[in-house]
């Protein structure tokens, strides 16, 4: 791949899978994040500081993965939010507008704008909370550039190789091994995919080129609480310590409004790119084997 590919946001769960991912296929690519070791770690935020960095890179791709996820936190500073979500992408607008840049923008989504009682398709949006309103709105800036522009909407997990982030499939192997008793919601499903896979498929977007906005997950979905059982059986632990419940039974929960049914219809990336997505069953089936490896 003869492409000068810049990460934004690169040092979370996704950037570090993408860069490990990139590295093992002999792609160099440029990171940025807020590190003080990163080679760029600009406030994308500051529109001189992002167009002084962009125009430095000159980079062919650009995979905006920078943002804020924590959906508490969004709640209670909506112009936070804003400025993380969606500011970040106007910069990112501006130098491409400014420089008449043909830089392919893939920017990650999510599928925390979804609430359906059936898998979405992607005009089914659904908005919950500032989180979501914000994701939202960062997409209609990034699809409001005239050319060159993917909007991937996901959910993913796997092993972390981010130092000091743990996953979702982290927390539950811990929890397992530790025998620390926790609870998994029966009411809150989606259809994830594993961060190896994501990789995987964000390389096929950069070798197809734009693709407008597509949902981006496994072929079928399940509640947290059935991906939880079924991720620990698989590791051959004990899943006494899991409790099942609905997130409506915990009060911190209901306090701020949240999707119960965030299962993606991804037909039309496969059609796209004549392809089967895997199911949620094999994706689990994948990361197992990097927690074995991990304890070798």
């Amino acid at each position: 791949m003869n492409k000068k590919i810049l990460i934004l946001g690169s040092s979370g769960l996704l950037g570090s899978s993408l860069r490990n991912y990139f590295k093992n296929n002999n792609t160099q690519v440029l990171c940025h994040s807020r590190k003080s070791d990163s080679k760029f770690s600009v406030d994308l935020t500051i529109a001189k500081d992002t167009l002084e960095m962009l125009s430095e890179v000159k980079p062919d791709i650009i995979i905006n993965l920078a943002g804020m996820t924590d959906v508490n936190l969004c709640e209670k500073n909506p112009n936070l939010a804003y400025v993380s979500n969606v500011k970040i992408i106007e910069n990112i607008k501006l130098y491409l507008m400014l420089k008449s840049s043909t830089c392919h923008l893939i920017h990650i989504s999510t599928d925390h704008i979804y609430d359906s009682s059936n898998n979405s398709h992607e005009n089914e949006v659904a908005i919950k909370n500032y989180y979501a309103f914000s994701k939202y709105a960062g997409e209609l800036a990034a699809m409001s550039i005239p050319m060159n522009v993917s909007v991937i909407r996901t959910n993913f997990f796997g092993l972390s190789l981010c130092e000091g982030r743990k996953s979702f499939t982290d927390w539950l192997y811990e929890s397992g091994r530790n025998k620390t008793k926790i609870n998994v919601f029966d009411d809150v499903k989606f259809s994830p995919l594993s961060m190896k896979s994501l990789s995987k498929y964000i390389s096929l977007i950069i070798e197809h080129g734009p693709i407008g906005i597509m949902n981006l997950g496994s072929r079928d979905g399940m509640s947290k609480a059935d991906f939880s059982f079924l991720f620990i059986e698989k590791l051959g632990l004990d899943c006494s310590f899991m409790t099942r419940l609905n997130s409506t039974d915990l009060d911190q929960y209901t306090k701020i409004s949240r999707p119960f049914d965030m299962r993606m219809d991804s037909t039309n990336f496969e059609k796209t790119f004549n392809l089967k997505l895997p199911t949620l069953l094999r994706e689990i089936e994948s990361v197992k084997e990097d927690y074995y490896e991990k304890n070798k």
